[in-house]
């Protein structure tokens, strides 16, 4: 989602005007002085330790005695100019320099804020009319950045006397122009989900102060997951058109996971390898991958499904390792096949047709291990993109060079 949201480099991105123009800031403080002096003969007592005296000491606005208007929390003013302050400090509030990028800090942002959100939706039924206000009103904050990412295009103007001139003009950046408007559409469909679980009432949940401890041991121990509420059912089970209609939502909630998995897949595609992670890699393919997945790989009697069946994919750990070595393989010999590997290379021992193939076998690998486990942790070539990425401005008919 990084490369969705890059702003480092756009030259119409001013973090720090956004939050400048925000209502209610001032670029000095001040204080009004009083119209007329007083005596001290008029000053009220505070009142001594070692002299009795029926005044009573001052006494703080929020305490019981004060009698001031409760602690109402921070407004949606103060909220916006924090959220905006971590944006443009990179999440460094100390303001030593130290801060991410200031994409991978808007990402974070929208990611932390989901998680706080849907974090503590833990039951079937719709979010709660103050939940759902405060994610709508904070992720359009957020997503209001994105409306200062552009790009310029071109675009026909008629002057005055009537002759038609081709100027460039800014625009929302191509690939968030697209694919913002998308993932709103899927954040509405999701939690429209949540709404139709509204007035259902063939289940119930169980609070955990009601469960016995037996229950709680049996659930702890059957799932581990001790913070999912417990599920009260008929005792003769859900009835037909109920099983079906949780079907249909359980199918809806996966077509919007698989959408918005697609829309990040497609950004991470296109963003550029990092140098940081072409230092890492080894000098050639056999060495990231190993001399067994190697000689399976090159073997001219190659199955990719024989060969996932062969290998250890019991844990997500070895899954995981599995793929970082593929993708590393698949750069590399990528990178040999344009001349771009400065390191030792395989001389004349394999041809560029040979390479080729090597390569679409490891990436129609990748291509099955990504559809069996679509859950699975971001690979390092995924995090490092999104770690180190830069932003390029580009245009619309690629007439304009990448800054």
């Amino acid at each position: 989602m990084v490369r969705a949201f890059d702003l480092h480099k756009s030259s119409s991105f001013n973090l720090r005007k956004m939050l400048e123009s925000l209502p209610g800031r001032q670029s000095h403080s001040s204080i009004e002085p009083s119209s007329g002096g007083s005596s001290p003969k008029e000053m009220k007592k505070v009142g001594s330790p070692f002299i009795p005296s029926n005044d009573k000491g001052p006494v703080s606005r929020l305490s019981k005695e004060g009698g001031g208007a409760p602690n109402k929390g921070p407004s949606d003013i103060d909220l916006m100019k924090e959220r905006f302050a971590k944006l443009l400090l990179g999440e460094d509030m100390s303001g030593g320099g130290k801060g991410v990028s200031s994409a991978l800090a808007l990402s974070n942002a929208i990611t932390n804020l989901a998680a706080s959100v849907f974090g503590e939706q833990k039951r079937l039924e719709p979010m709660s009319p103050e939940r759902k206000a405060r994610w709508r009103r904070e992720v359009d904050w957020l997503l209001s950045v994105t409306d200062h990412i552009v790009e310029l295009v071109p675009s026909q103007q008629q002057s005055p006397d009537g002759t038609t001139m081709e100027v460039m003009v800014t625009r929302q950046r191509g690939d968030l122009l697209v694919n913002i408007p998308a993932l709103r559409k899927l954040d509405a469909m999701l939690i429209d989900c949540l709404d139709n679980f509204k007035g259902q009432n063939e289940f119930k949940y169980v609070d955990s102060k009601d469960e016995n401890e037996s229950e709680k041991a049996g659930r702890q121990k059957e799932n581990g997951k001790w913070w999912i509420p417990t599920v009260k059912i008929p005792p003769g089970g859900l009835s037909e058109a109920t099983r079906k209609w949780l079907q249909y939502q359980k199918d809806s909630v996966n077509q919007v996971l698989k959408a918005a998995l697609a829309i990040n897949a497609q950004i991470l595609t296109e963003m550029e390898i990092p140098e940081n992670y072409i230092e890492s890699l080894p000098k050639n393919g056999r060495a990231s991958l190993g001399d067994a997945i190697y000689k399976s790989i090159t073997d001219d009697s190659f199955d990719p499904e024989q060969f996932l069946a062969t290998m250890d994919l019991s844990s997500e750990h070895q899954i995981l390792d599995l793929k970082n070595r593929i993708e590393a393989s698949i750069v590399i010999w990528q990178r040999k096949m344009n001349h771009k590997d400065g390191k030792s290379s395989w001389g004349l021992a394999v041809s560029a047709e040979k390479r080729e193939l090597f390569e679409e076998r490891a990436e129609t690998i990748l291509l099955i291990l990504k559809h069996q486990f679509p859950g699975i942790a971001q690979s390092s070539l995924d995090i490092t993109k999104i770690q180190y990425n830069k932003a390029r401005t580009r245009s619309a008919n690629n007439n304009i060079p990448s800054i």
